[in-house]
């Protein structure tokens, strides 16, 4: 049995399949190879940190896991943001991934915070 409860694990892996169907549906053209790849390597990292921070054997290595997925799901915010003012992708791509990765960054910051808290208290 893992450390991360609930459906984070599977949603991090709907949220990798989703952002590599956006960088599949990208045109073909250098400016979209460039940012769809950082976008690609991003989406996909978040997801995992995830897992490799599920079998992590210290609070602490686990809290680090799951930070790197938060700051990977940050970044795909920025790649987003940045492909929807190039024109590379519409608006509604971006709205739907980019409240997923919000929400994803939020699950990820409480977890990283609440597992912080309580080995501050087991080390009090």
């Amino acid at each position: 049995m893992g450390r991360i409860v609930g459906d984070l694990k599977e949603r991090t892996l709907r949220f990798g399949e989703r952002v590599l169907a956006i960088v599949a549906a990208l045109p073909n053209e250098t400016r979209a190879w460039i940012v769809g790849k950082q976008l690609g390597r991003s989406g996909t990292s978040v997801g995992a940190n995830a897992w490799e921070a599920d079998v992590a054997l210290t609070d602490s290595d686990f809290a680090n896991k799951i930070s790197i997925a938060r700051k990977e799901a940050s970044e795909v915010q920025y790649w987003l943001e940045l492909e929807t003012r190039s024109r590379l992708i519409s608006t509604e791509m971006f709205n739907e991934l980019h409240h997923e990765a919000c929400e994803l960054g939020s699950v990820l910051g409480t977890i990283v915070r609440k597992t912080q808290e309580r080995a501050k208290r087991n080390h009090a």
